[in-house]
């Protein structure tokens, strides 16, 4: 085996020559692992040698030799800074993984031994002092690298973000994150999707184990938290081709129910090649329907989506992708690895000339990639028409191939150079106290083992130039959080990130996303902003939601709340009724107090009331004042003067106790105005049966030796009055004494209203009262009936019958109504049944006998009566 030292390689019969390296001498050494460059590796089919059939051009990812640079910069700041390893200069050496597992481990193993025939615990060429690698930027490649660093103890700080329940299964404690690991992530993205209220939704992952786990978890976590996907897409890893048309064939993979999908709002995950794959759909739907290729541009292909990426994932495009338009992903929200500005970086990359640069292995594939021009060298033709002058800027080159600014992954390497600084310097100082310092005053860091650095690195805490805190978790993960920014596009082709948010791990739950939606750009094609990602529309409020039968649920229809029922947000699950005392409004999202009501003396219905019972309390009254005036007239002695008093005194009082009905009900109110009307009226009842049955008796004991006679006289009158009315007096003492009206409060018989109303107790006892009166009544009207044609002047039994027909006619149709009427109505359909029966009592019985009182006093003469007998 031959050394080289000019190129560092070892050759060997397979040996193959990878120029993609760079090498800086120093005392110690940090290696680097980057994921700068590509290579189309094609299915060995044994036709010819394997290694003829490699692609010699690379595709480079422009956009990450700033991850390179980035980790060149931090040495070289380290050096200069007299602070930190004063008198020791650190080196690197940094290596290309190629994004395939064959050039990891051998880039690996290159990076340890300087060797291409793989000889483990061999090293080649000048001794390497490496304290530790920095690498790499994707799970596959991390795993790949710690399978051969952890055998040897070597400190691997990952500056690439992947899930922890994914890593644990290789997690060695020589492996360190740059970054917080993804299971946040969740919590973060379901915050964002609940924040803007996006339920249906798309799903992008890349085809590995990280991207299963990444769906298994998330869709679990969104179907708890009401979100459903629309559609599930992977996209494949390609890492072998058979041929160039094979190459796109798979690269320009379709997934046919991205772009035509309602779901606005599409999570994606996975590398950041996972982005140029989806720029490479969109382009290839925008070319194969493009008739006149004049007429070609992106800006009439966009998709108007909102792109959520997560934090492994960059916008980076390749050349092949030079005429897509990054306007498509305008408006885009991602949550990246923490960063800030460092200073002198630009000044840094500004600087930056490849005809100038020495040992950077990566600048050349880069510049000519980048800048599409060619570096001539002494192995190439130098009459190449358009060859690179040097004079190339970085920062003329679009966002997607380059930035300025310090991305996430630079940020995550540029501190891990440091963590690897401070730990170095915390040993050493620790050294210098106990150890006696030789040759000139120097230490000698060759002497330093990798493994010895962990106990370091476990409990290092520094702040960086930025003044931010660097300290690892008992994990091995960087404690910090995620930046959420907005994606906002240029005409040419460029675009700035806007953070607009961040995530942080500190915070309780609920709480660890924040976002400032005012600094948010959306989309220019959108039509709606903040957009709507949903199934269907949202069910409004005063509906709630109906699944539909054999779609997720987040699909579903709209149903207007039932009556009386209300729902108060949208998309609601069901109505619900509205707590006591309220009552739904008209379009049922919100429930309004209900107006407390009562038939008051100060409404028109009630002053009609009042009206009408103090006019006929006032008739009642007069035709009382005419009857006692005319007391000695036949006509008022021979109906009865102490029944009529008592008849014409209970009416008076009916007419006055419809007044306890009116006004707010109050305890002694409702004690005594149920009672009070049913005992009053029991006694004008029985008055008025009294006199039917007194005209009756009277008529057959006119008949000689009748056994009627003995009961003629005022006896019989009063016993049937007071019997009666005591049996009604018994009725309401029982029903007081066990179950007494009450005020209560009604909220449910009317929708909109409270009704104060006197609660009677017991229904079956107010039944009672009301029976008994109108078994009194039919009685009356029976015996009035059978004796309306008794030959007398006076006979008082036809006027009774047509009284007792109003009074039975007037209860008899106050029952439905009442029944059938709310709230204060139904207070007043009882106070118009007493005042209309007790009208029809006075009217029917006193208007003809106040009639002839008044207005024929001729007729009322004893003459007059004994002659009309006769007749």
């Amino acid at each position: 085996m031959v050394c080289k030292e000019d190129t560092m390689k070892c050759i060997g019969n397979a040996a193959v020559h990878i120029p993609q390296e760079w090498y800086q001498p120093g005392d110690v050494l940090i290696g680097g692992m980057a994921s700068h460059s590509l290579y189309l590796f094609p299915k060995i089919e044994f036709h010819q040698h394997p290694s003829e059939e490699i692609f010699d051009i690379p595709f480079v990812v422009t956009k990450f030799y700033q991850h390179i640079l980035t980790l060149a910069f931090a040495v070289n700041e380290l050096n200069e800074n007299p602070q930190i390893l004063p008198n020791i200069t650190l080196g690197f050496h940094i290596h290309d993984s190629f994004t395939n597992a064959k050039m990891t481990y051998r880039t690996t193993l290159d990076l340890l031994f300087k060797s291409h025939t793989f000889v483990p615990n061999y090293k080649c060429g000048i001794q390497n002092n490496l304290i530790g690698v920095i690498g790499g930027l994707d799970f596959d490649t991390s795993s790949l690298m710690a399978g051969i660093l952890s055998i040897y103890k070597i400190p691997q700080l990952s500056y690439g973000s992947f899930q922890s329940t994914v890593s644990d299964g290789t997690h060695s404690p020589s492996f360190y994150h740059m970054v917080p690991n993804d299971d946040v992530l969740y919590l973060g993205i379901v915050e964002l999707l609940q924040h803007f209220g996006w339920k249906w939704i798309g799903l992008i992952t890349q085809d590995d184990d990280a991207g299963q786990n990444f769906l298994k978890v998330l869709e679990s976590k969104l179907s708890l938290n009401g979100i459903c996907s629309a559609f599930t897409e992977t996209v494949p890893k390609i890492h072998r081709y058979t041929s160039m048309a094979d190459i796109f064939n798979n690269y320009l993979n379709d997934i046919p129910l991205l772009l035509e999908s309602k779901a606005n709002a599409v999570v994606i995950y996975g590398e950041s090649l996972s982005i140029r794959r989806l720029a490479s759909i969109i382009l290839r739907r925008a070319l194969n329907s493009l008739t006149d290729f004049s007429d070609f541009s992106m800006e009439k292909h966009a998709t108007g989506k909102v792109w959520i990426t997560t934090a492994q994932i960059d916008f980076t495009l390749t050349t092949f992708l030079r005429i897509f338009s990054m306007q498509t992903f305008d408006g885009a929200i991602s949550f990246t690895i923490h960063t800030k500005e460092i200073l002198r970086f630009q000044l840094f990359l500004q600087l930056l000339n490849p005809l100038r640069t020495k040992g950077d292995g990566f600048i050349t594939d880069f510049w000519e990639q980048a800048f599409d021009c060619f570096i001539p060298n002494s192995d190439q033709p130098t009459d190449v028409s358009e060859s690179c002058s040097g004079k190339q800027k970085l920062e003329s080159l679009p966002a997607p191939f380059f930035e300025m600014s310090m991305t996430g992954h630079s940020y995550s390497i540029y501190n891990a150079v440091y963590a690897l600084a401070h730990a170095l310097h915390a040993m050493y100082s620790s050294w210098s106290k106990h150890r006696v310092i030789e040759d000139e005053g120097r230490q000698a860091p060759w002497n330093v083992e990798p493994w010895q650095l962990h106990s370091w690195l476990q409990r290092i805490s520094f702040n960086n130039s930025a003044e931010e805190e660097i300290r690892f978790n008992e994990h091995g993960e960087l404690v910090s959080g995620f930046d959420m920014t907005n994606l906002v596009t240029f005409p040419n082709n460029s675009y700035v990130r806007v953070q607009v948010g961040s995530l942080d791990l500190q915070a309780p739950p609920g709480k660890k996303l924040t976002i400032k939606e005012d600094r948010i750009q959306w989309h220019r094609h959108l039509t709606q902003v903040p957009p709507q990602s949903l199934c269907n529309d949202n069910c409004q409020p005063g509906s709630s939601r109906k699944r539909k039968e054999g779609e997720k649920f987040c699909c579903y229809d709209c149903t207007l709340c039932p009556e009386g029922m209300i729902s108060d947000q949208k998309d609601m699950d069901y109505c619900v009724s509205c707590t006591e005392g309220h009552y739904p409004n008209m379009v049922q999202d919100q429930c309004i107090p209900k107006v407390v009501i009562f038939l008051s003396f100060e409404e028109p219905l009630g002053i009609t009331l009042v009206f009408l019972a103090l006019f006929f309390s006032l008739i009642t009254a007069l035709v009382l004042g005419i009857f006692i005036k005319q007391r000695d007239t036949p006509i008022v002695k021979a109906n009865n003067r102490s029944l009529t008093y008592v008849l014409l005194i209970s009416l008076l009082l009916c007419f006055l106790c419809s007044l306890l009905f009116i006004g707010q009900p109050k305890p002694i109110t409702c004690f005594l105005r149920q009672p009070a009307f049913g005992i009053i009226f029991s006694t004008a009842v029985s008055s008025v049966l009294a006199k039917t049955i007194t005209v009756v008796v009277a008529f057959m004991a006119s008949k000689p030796g009748n056994i009627f006679r003995k009961w003629m006289g005022k006896t019989l009158a009063h016993s049937i009055v007071f019997s009666c009315s005591l049996v009604q007096i018994g009725i309401c003492a029982v029903w007081l004494s066990t179950s007494p009206p009450f005020p209560d409060l009604d909220m449910h018989s009317l929708s909109g209203e409270i009704t104060v109303e006197c609660n009677e107790g017991s229904a079956v006892m107010f039944y009672y009262v009301l029976g008994y009166m109108g078994l009194l009544a039919i009685v009356s009207f029976s015996v009035a009936f059978l004796a309306r044609k008794l030959p007398d002047s006076f006979n008082e039994a036809k006027f009774i019958t047509f009284s007792m027909l109003v009074f039975c006619s007037v209860w008899l149709s106050f029952v439905p109504t009442y029944l059938s009427t709310r709230g204060k109505y139904m207070v007043a359909v009882e106070i118009f049944s007493i005042l209309a029966s007790s009208a029809g009592l006075l009217g029917c019985i006193f208007s003809p006998k106040c009639y002839t009182i008044v207005l024929r006093p001729d007729l009322n003469k004893r003459e007059q009566l004994i002659r009309k007998y006769k007749i």
